[in-house]
């Protein structure tokens, strides 16, 4: 059993080294608090800056993508392309898993693929779990274990540079998956409701992603930064989150100007758009329609799970089509970001006609299938009913195939 103890507002467990962000209390900056030389008991403030990666992250140099119309410049080319999901990436324990994966996607030119940039806990892991962030009442501390914390996502970063990918990279959760808003309201307070206007919890979440957005904001594998994986405010008025939006995406512009900002989230519609089903009802406390009008906000994402919301899966290409209208109405991109049927080695019926409305009847600029799926060291990466396995046929069809008909189309929006 391994003992944990507190020396002030600082956690040591074990060889596990976790820094603190926010002391209890006003908010502080990116810089942490370092332990007291003279004290045991006590810590002072530090403009000493977090631990740098131990990894080569490149500082300068490489292009950024960049909104070019309702289509990215990416790679220095204009184009539409095709990319993919593995929010499992940086939480992967080899070194030689992430290559391994950052490969294949580029054999397929997949071009972007989606990576977690969150993994919180309420409590100190015992199970060498890989955790970014412990959020308790006493604070917010960060993990610098070299094999199950921060650096593991410095290991992501630095090997999509090398290989030539670029990373989405949400920094919370609204599902409970690694950590989401939960944890937050766990530590500090609140639902999954007020989250989004606590303050307490708010500062706690800006301090992370000042904190992760300072870290790799000169790497030019960062495609974009998202505010969160699917945000929902379940009954909450739609303005709450559309304020947030505005808010928490301008203040990642002031960190990082240049830099690509989404919302993360599902596309979900407002009453007086569409049928007023589920999808167009405003029940998860968001519009879409003013979201992508935020000028802090790049581009707009959408995903698209007909079974989990009860539509058809034809359904899904006047999903596909009105979201690319709103994009043509408002000048933005939109990206179908997440796509997925429950058919384990057998999404072709369902997805392909999905893929034809982006090449054929949309401007989409690009669409990234949930999830990928392949076989790393100790097993097959973590998967669910969605996955689409490397090396299959319909991993050649849906993947390979699709990317290479996505960067031939004529870069026109329509």
């Amino acid at each position: 059993m391994k003992v944990l103890r507190q020396i002030g507002s600082c956690i040591f467990h074990a060889s596990l080294l976790l820094e603190p962000v926010l002391v209890k209390g006003a908010p502080t900056s990116v810089y942490n608090t370092a332990r007291s030389t003279t004290s045991s008991d006590s810590i002072v403030d530090s403009t000493v800056p977090f631990a740098s990666p131990a990894v080569p992250i490149r500082f300068s140099g490489g292009p950024k993508a960049s909104v070019d119309g309702r289509l990215f410049n990416i790679d220095g080319r204009t184009q539409y392309f095709a990319g993919a999901n593995t929010w499992w990436l940086a939480h992967l324990k080899y070194n030689s898993d992430v290559d391994l994966v950052l490969d294949q996607l580029k054999r397929a030119n997949l071009k972007v693929t989606r990576v977690w940039g969150f993994g919180n806990v309420n409590a100190p892991s015992s199970s060498g779990e890989v955790y970014y962030q412990l959020l308790n009442s006493s604070g917010q501390y960060i993990n610098y274990d070299p094999n199950t914390g921060i650096s593991r996502l410095d290991y992501a970063v630095s090997a999509a540079e090398q290989k030539g990918i670029k990373l989405v990279v949400p920094m919370l959760n609204n599902w409970d998956d690694l950590g989401g808003i939960k944890t937050y309201t766990n530590a500090f307070g609140g639902s999954p409701t007020t989250f989004f206007t606590d303050a307490p919890a708010q500062a706690a979440y800006k301090n992370y992603v000042s904190f992760i957005v300072n870290r790799y904001k000169k790497s030019p594998a960062i495609f974009a930064w998202e505010l969160c994986n699917e945000p929902r405010c379940h009954g909450c008025p739609t303005s709450v989150i559309t304020k947030w939006a505005s808010d928490v995406s301008a203040f990642i512009k002031s960190l990082d100007p240049t830099r690509l900002v989404a919302l993360g989230d599902e596309g979900w519609f407002a009453p007086g758009y569409g049928d007023g089903s589920y999808a167009y009802s405003g029940l998860e406390g968001v519009d879409f329609i003013r979201n992508l009008a935020i000028p802090t906000l790049d581009y707009g994402t959408v995903h698209l799970y007909p079974d989990q919301w009860g539509y058809p899966y034809s359904w899904g290409n006047q999903w596909i089509q009105q979201h690319d209208a709103v994009g043509k109405s408002v000048g933005k991109p939109i990206v179908l970001e997440e796509y997925g049927s429950p058919f384990p080695g057998n999404h072709l019926e369902t997805e392909t006609p999905w893929q034809q409305t982006v090449l054929q009847s949309s401007s989409v600029a690009y669409d990234s299938f949930w999830q990928f799926g392949t076989q790393l060291k100790d097993g097959k990466s973590p998967e669910d009913v969605y996955s689409i396995e490397e090396g299959t046929a319909e991993y050649n069809n849906l993947a390979t195939q699709h990317a290479a008909a996505m960067l031939a189309k004529e870069p026109v929006a329509r």
